[in-house]
């Protein structure tokens, strides 16, 4: 159990190392207005923050600096929000200003705007696009035996499918199967298409209209919507801007995990809303060992959930982080929504 005296020498180590990036001593702390002991009092207080593993002492100065025990502690105990400017409030905003119509537009701007706020990366998990409504359907010849299926979604997304036109189809045969496919599959979420389309199959069978089984069988065959991972950056470089990864080594490791999107999603907390912040070790990977990674979640109604993270060192600006991405969330999942549902979303 920590003293006052030691919460405090605490706060203000983390809050000065933060600020600082050097390590923090006793003398230092006891000029601040907020902390009234004698430096004696505050080094023997470190030292005993040392011993229970909030502080670590670096080897190049008499200073300490926050363990990830300490930072930990720090978050859980003595995070309390940062009020946000009015520019940087503007600066969020202006995203939505424009009234984008394709969800990756919004989420790709959001990624850059967050970056540029904060100086950390930032990284964008899209929306599961087979959650997204089938908007419109046609389809393009390309040559006498294919086209290409073009699916433009509720969210502006689109999907290209080649497929196999069988023998003897006409442009009016496509062309009734175009309208046949609006007719039965708009609104339609496109991890059910094939599904659809199958039921589509049958009706034709049973209304007996020509061959056009056979079309949109095919058509059906190419259908399959893979789920992917769709993953946006901001300012992928900024980390290296930031001491801790003046080491070479530490700085390929971050940087080929960027590289890898297969990997990125391992980054996130599963289901899990809200704000969540994860430490160094707390990450369960070797190359973020070094950095905090702070998490929120934005949503469209009830079943479309992307998450957005603040990648930094350990030593990130813990207040300021947390009150961006608390507001752009939320700005985040009133835009979507209005995009995806329309104004009463």
């Amino acid at each position: 159990m920590l003293t006052n005296r030691q919460v405090l020498i605490l706060q203000v180590t983390v809050d000065d190392f933060i600020e600082t990036a050097q390590p923090v001593g006793s003398r230092q702390i006891s000029k601040k207005e907020e902390v009234p002991y004698s430096p004696a009092t505050i080094r023997n207080d470190m030292a005993d923050l040392e011993d229970m593993g909030f502080l670590e002492k670096t080897h190049t100065s008499s200073g300490r600096i926050p363990s990830e025990k300490g930072y930990r502690y720090y978050v859980d105990n003595m995070l309390t929000p940062q009020l946000i400017s009015t520019d940087e409030l503007t600066q969020i905003r202006s995203v939505f200003e424009e009234r984008m119509v394709e969800t990756e537009q919004v989420i790709r701007k959001s990624a850059k705007i967050l970056s540029d706020l904060t100086s950390y990366t930032s990284i964008l998990l899209g929306l599961d696009v087979r959650k997204h409504r089938v908007k419109r359907f046609s389809v393009v010849p390309l040559t006498d035996d294919s086209a290409v299926a073009i699916i433009v979604t509720d969210s502006g997304h689109v999907e290209n499918r080649v497929f196999s036109i069988p023998e003897s189809f006409s442009s009016s045969d496509i062309e009734r199967m175009v309208n046949l496919l609006n007719d039965s599959l708009v609104g339609v979420y496109l991890h059910e298409l094939q599904t659809k389309l199958e039921a589509v199959t049958q009706s034709i069978l049973r209304q007996r209209l020509g061959r056009l089984d056979d079309l949109v069988g095919s058509l059906n065959k190419s259908m399959k919507i893979e789920h992917e991972d769709k993953v946006y950056y901001g300012g992928k470089m900024h980390l290296l801007n930031q001491p801790e990864f003046n080491d070479l080594k530490k700085a390929r490791s971050i940087m080929y995990l960027m590289d890898h999107v297969n990997q990125i999603p391992g980054i996130f907390p599963v289901d899990k809303k809200g704000i969540q912040i994860r430490i160094g070790s707390e990450n369960n990977h070797l190359a973020m060992e070094d950095c905090s990674v702070i998490t929120a979640s934005y949503a469209i109604g009830e079943e479309q959930m992307g998450s957005i993270a603040i990648i930094g060192p350990t030593r990130m600006d813990y207040k300021r982080v947390v009150s961006l991405l608390d507001i752009m969330s939320g700005d985040l999942s009133r835009e979507l929504s209005r995009i995806l549902l329309g104004p009463q979303g």
